[in-house]
């Protein structure tokens, strides 16, 4: 039986990426194999000559048949980085992208190193929600998902990260609406791809990650519509409201924060619109 070591199947698998039209396909094939290795990347490459042995070669091969068939890489791994923290995901989730990494790092310019109040809603796999308690450790944190295994998931990250976090089920901020002037900061990352998008998005996302995390109904912000005035309720008077929002969607965004002062649109690193934040004025 021919015995094969990492750098052999390291070359392999590449090769046989590139010809699947999978982008990164050695940076892919090095994640997958350091993951059945139970090692880092960094091993590989020291340990280039290393045998790879039959039960492991199985793993890796099944690993190489679900990424070709589209499945995203972080499913197949189970674990996604964001804010440089490594996050537990499943099909169950939404896989963090790092474009809503703005939102985190705006709330701590705002909060570093003072009390607050934050609510992440629909926060999935708790990857804003998580990123918040880790690096505002003042900040009393909470988050709403509607999905009980997606705050399984979330409520699993928190534990792993050490940090404590209040999950609670409910459609976006239905778990406080008897209160009022409850929170210094809202976030969220909900659903605004209108059905004729979400027909021409990749194969792999379609396939494999929720359909509840990314379609929404209309014309992408009737959930938003829903949860905005939800939130200016709910909002200390100065405090602030934070959405990421799709790739052309600013313009129709910046009009529903018509009650909010300091409304800015900004752009990723792409220069794409991708979060609107605006801030609750004084009560008149």
């Amino acid at each position: 039986m021919q015995s094969w070591t990492v750098k052999e199947l390291l070359e392999w698998t590449s090769n046989y990426f590139r010809e699947k039209k999978i982008k990164e396909a050695r940076l892919e094939a090095e994640i997958l194999l350091a993951r059945v290795l139970g090692k880092d990347r960094v091993y590989l490459y020291a340990n280039y000559d290393a045998p790879v042995n039959q039960d492991e070669r199985s793993i890796f091969r099944e690993f190489i048949k679900r990424r070709v068939k589209k499945e995203p890489l972080s499913y197949i791994t189970g674990t996604k980085e964001f804010m440089s923290l490594e996050f537990r995901v499943n099909p169950a989730v939404l896989i963090p992208r790092p474009e809503s990494e703005i939102i985190v790092e705006r709330a701590i310019d705002l909060f570093r190193d003072r009390p607050c109040s934050i609510c992440d809603i629909g926060t999935g796999s708790g990857a804003l929600a998580v990123s918040l308690a880790h690096y505002l450790p003042l900040a009393q944190v909470f988050a709403t998902d509607i999905s009980r295994p997606a705050l399984e998931t979330a409520r699993e990250n928190a534990s792993r990260l050490q940090v404590k976090v209040e999950f609670l089920e409910g459609d976006l901020l239905s778990p406080f609406l008897d209160k009022e002037d409850h929170f210094d900061l809202i976030v969220a990352n909900l659903p605004y791809i209108p059905l004729e998008e979400y027909y021409t998005l990749d194969s792999g996302v379609k396939s494999y990650e929720p359909q509840l995390a990314l379609l929404a109904p209309g014309d992408g912000f009737d959930i938003y519509r829903r949860l905005i005035p939800q939130a200016f309720t709910l909002l200390k008077e100065g405090a602030y409201l934070f959405i990421e929002i799709g790739w052309k969607q600013g313009e129709k965004a910046l009009q529903m924060m018509n009650n909010f002062e300091d409304v800015q649109l900004i752009k990723d690193l792409a220069g794409y619109d991708r979060v609107v934040t605006a801030r609750k004025g004084s009560v008149r």
